[in-house]
């Protein structure tokens, strides 16, 4: 396939972005996208373009503002190796796409009545976005769905919103941990040794399996903690010493 085959005017472009074409012009403006190929007076965009602008697009929707972009983008590395780096660096491992559905189905769903004062919470704690139409977009529906379950177990929603906050401080922190390791680590060397090339692709590959991998250690080590203090709870509350009570393994 010609090269050219895959480019977009500037109209194409600023659909395939999600853009408006006032604003793809202002963006290459302050240097945020290189120059289009020009063919007379029509300029051609591939796919570099879409990348960048589709960036630009993401973290202006993350709420850095737009000099933060561009000292960003300014120091960003040429090629498409370095963008998809940045990429997984800024963009959230989310395992399901996100729903969206209105207050009384949410409420249906955890088969509790609807309490516009339980909408406000989980609004306030990120768990649910208001839109303008009024309904609810949940960006982690896997978080969410396990909440339900737990409702249905018995645990009084009011019990699981204040578990809540110090849920995700605690995921914060072990968050952190990784993330500095490999920030000391693997970035560290990387960066000592300038950035080069030939490196993009294996810093790539270890953002893409940090994230499951920390996953499956953190879910193991829980198991074992689980376990532990199911046993001392539960010795505690039968006056059992722990080694009388069935395994938990």
């Amino acid at each position: 396939m010609d090269a050219h085959d895959e480019e977009l005017t500037v109209d194409q472009l600023a659909a395939k972005v999600g853009m408006t074409v006032r604003n793809v012009r202002a963006y290459a403006g302050r240097g945020l996208i290189p120059p289009p190929r020009l063919a007379g007076r029509t300029g051609y965009y591939g796919p570099e373009h879409v990348a960048r602008l589709t960036l630009v697009r993401e973290l202006l929707a993350k709420g850095y503002t737009l000099a933060a972009v561009e000292r960003m983008m300014a120091e960003l590395p040429d090629g498409a190796m370095a963008l998809g780096v940045f990429e997984t660096l800024v963009n959230p491992w989310t395992p399901s796409e996100p729903e969206v559905l209105d207050e009384r189905q949410l409420a249906e769903r955890a088969g509790v009545p609807h309490d516009p004062a339980v909408i406000a919470r989980l609004v306030e704690l990120g768990i649910a976005e208001r839109q303008d139409d009024g309904r609810l977009r949940i960006p982690n529906p896997d978080l969410l769905r396990t909440g339900l379950e737990v409702i249905k177990l018995g645990v009084p929603i009011q019990a699981i919103l204040e578990l809540l906050p110090k849920l995700f401080a605690q995921a914060d922190a072990v968050a952190k941990t990784y993330v500095e390791l490999f920030r000391s680590t693997v970035w560290r060397q990387f960066a000592d040794a300038g950035l080069p090339a030939d490196g993009w692709p294996e810093i790539q590959r270890t953002l893409e399996n940090i994230i499951p991998l920390a996953g499956q250690a953190l879910v193991a080590a829980f198991r074992e903690s689980m376990a532990r203090e199911i046993e001392t709870v539960a010795s505690q509350e039968l006056g059992l010493p722990p080694k009388t009570l069935p395994s938990t393994g």
